[in-house]
């Protein structure tokens, strides 16, 4: 299986990074191909919502490196998203990949993607992560992908926080068991 991870985070090696490093270890010993996509680093511009694209009808009228990383996404047979939480969500940096999805809305639908959810956070309240994965799985169904996982790093502030939990053998876990 070909996996791209979508690493949100603009902390290239944070807490997040480590989940990332530790699924992709698991995925990879499973036989899997894993490719780790810095979007924080890809210099992508928001949707202006100026619906060119027609929802995938016609490519997006920005040249950025949304391209790019949609070439991706449609070779690959698996999304994982990757993000620290900032203020109960993703990062910005992912959002606006996301939000540039609509260009290619069919032509991912059409490749019935699995997907994962690899997350941290600083605070530890059982309801920390409601909204990141109430939005993740809206994404999901929207997109017609199968959810694999989802992986919550609970007090995972800072890299020794987060090696010190069980989020970095939840991420192996996870990767090692697709």
């Amino acid at each position: 299986m070909n996996i791209v991870i979508l690493q949100g985070s603009p902390n290239r090696d944070g807490s997040t990074a480590i989940l990332v490093e530790e699924f992709a270890r698991g995925a990879r010993e499973a036989g899997n191909t894993v490719e780790r996509v810095d979007v924080a680093r890809m210099g992508v511009r928001p949707c202006t919502g100026c619906v060119s694209c027609g929802y995938g009808a016609r490519p997006c009228v920005q040249y950025d490196s949304m391209a790019e990383i949609l070439e991706k996404i449609l070779a690959a047979d698996m999304v994982v998203f990757a993000t620290p939480l900032y203020y109960y969500g993703m990062t910005a940096q992912l959002k606006a990949v996301i939000d540039r999805f609509c260009s290619e809305n069919s032509a991912i639908t059409a490749r019935r993607l699995k997907a994962a959810l690899l997350t941290v956070a600083w605070n530890a309240d059982d309801w920390t992560f409601e909204a990141l994965v109430a939005h993740y799985r809206t994404i999901v169904r929207y997109l017609d992908m199968a959810d694999c996982g989802i992986v919550l790093g609970y007090g995972c502030g800072t890299p020794s926080m987060t090696r010190a939990s069980d989020a970095p053998q939840q991420a192996y876990e996870l990767g090692r068991s697709l």
